[in-house]
């Protein structure tokens, strides 16, 4: 199982002063956080896409073409970016340009979205929500198949055989759909043969398990090799020497965070106990020692029948920056360690 981290590049409003945090301090923090990600051994690195006043992760390729350079083995990704907003020419050029700079280390995590900003800011309609993701992705996936296509959408201008450039380092760029709870995005990453990455801020990994049976029964119907099926997993995780420890640290920023997307989502304000219940066995926070993630890691990828890779969104604690170092170090030097010894002794 692949373990790493994920980022929003998220800007926290110190609870205790009230003042917000530097962007350009921040940056500096989620490069070194990414820098100390590889120096542990973590597999991969998430930039998220968000068009925000609290976040700095408008232009991810940039942020992770800066990581590339100072990282060696680590792998960068998106996590997600919007291509329903985007126009997947440019999207590729970024990427591949990012793979070239890093020597074969870039992916692509694509996906709508959880927030809706990115639509009207470039001039979209989101009545057109599906019919953008489903025409800009089938784009992307023939532009990583070969350089010059021709092509013909409602979005975008025809392509008649341009070329796209640069191409990869690799052959083709790894691209993972990423999705949350609709079923039909499950089934299309099966039946399209696309690895998949799931979403899961809240609530249980065992609700998930159904629709993670619906995408693998799509893939074996399109007849895709099962040996290139791959289920990943988007969580809410922080590591600390203690359980408590690692909650301390935690819950400040979620609770901040989730107040916020609360009051524009409609949803009753976030609380001490749910945070609670969500770091129990039952909840789908990956928050505690590092004993205590590496089995909710183990517990959570035998309640979805398998995963192959997981990634651990913090951010909401880059407030805690000596917590948040610590957390990556255990991630890397504990927690991986611990499930892949697992897992041998399992096999």
């Amino acid at each position: 199982m692949e373990i790493g981290i994920d980022s929003f590049a998220m800007l926290v409003t110190d609870p205790k002063t009230g003042h917000l945090q530097s962007a350009a301090d921040r940056m500096a923090s989620v490069l070194a956080e990414v820098e100390l990600a590889d120096n542990v051994g973590l597999d991969v690195f998430g930039m998220g896409e968000h068009h925000r006043e609290n976040a700095l992760d408008s232009a991810p390729a940039v942020i992770l073409a800066a990581a590339a350079a100072r990282t060696k083995t680590i792998r960068l990704t998106s996590a997600v970016a919007v291509i329903s907003a985007a126009d997947p020419v440019r999207v590729f050029q970024e990427f591949a340009t990012l793979d070239l700079i890093s020597k074969g280390r870039a992916e692509l995590v694509v996906g709508r979205g959880s927030f809706t900003e990115a639509y009207p800011l470039f001039g979209y309609d989101l009545r057109d929500y599906d019919a953008l993701f489903v025409e800009k992705l089938d784009l992307l996936l023939k532009l990583n198949d070969a350089p010059h296509i021709s092509w013909k959408g409602r979005f975008r201008p025809p392509l008649n055989g341009e070329g796209v450039y640069p191409r990869p380092h690799q052959d083709r760029l790894p691209v993972w759909l990423g999705v949350g709870g609709t079923p039909e995005s499950f089934a299309r990453a099966g039946t399209l043969g696309l690895p998949l990455m799931v979403a899961i801020i809240g609530g249980s990994f065992d609700r998930f398990r159904p629709l993670v049976e619906l995408y693998r029964r799509a893939w074996q119907v399109a007849g895709h090799p099962l040996v290139k099926q791959r289920v990943g997993v988007h969580a809410m995780g922080f590591v600390g020497d203690t359980d408590e420890a690692a909650k301390e640290a935690f819950f400040p920023g979620w609770l901040q965070m989730f107040t916020q997307a609360g009051k524009e989502r409609g949803w009753l304000p976030p609380s001490r106990a749910q945070f609670e219940a969500m770091c129990g066995p039952g909840g789908a926070f990956l928050i505690g020692s590092p004993q205590t993630v590496a089995a909710k890691v183990l517990a959570a990828s035998k309640a979805l029948g398998g995963v192959s890779r997981i990634t651990f969104q913090m951010s909401t604690a880059a407030l805690e920056t000596k917590a948040m170092q610590r957390s990556i170090e255990l991630l890397g030097t504990k927690v991986g360690p611990l499930v892949r010894q697992a897992q041998v002794n399992k096999e």
